[in-house]
């Protein structure tokens, strides 16, 4: 019973995660020969202003790329 944990930054759509999970599945399943339906993936989001990478926010790391 292989679980998947993905953790995001928010802003992902129902959908992208949708097709993210379905094609994790596929690879765990091929790769661990495991059975699809036996693979489970978590998403996690966290708030932009909640993770750090170098001690700057996601958020504020967005705002000096010009991302939205």
């Amino acid at each position: 019973m292989p679980i998947v944990r993905v953790t995001l930054a928010t802003g992902r759509t129902a959908e992208q995660k949708q097709e993210a999970a379905r094609e994790i599945t596929e690879t765990i399943a091929r790769c661990c020969n495991a059975h699809a339906e036996h693979v489970y993936v978590v998403f996690e989001d966290i708030a932009p202003e909640e993770w750090t990478v170098g001690g700057i926010t996601v958020a504020e790391r967005k705002r000096q790329r010009g991302e939205t």
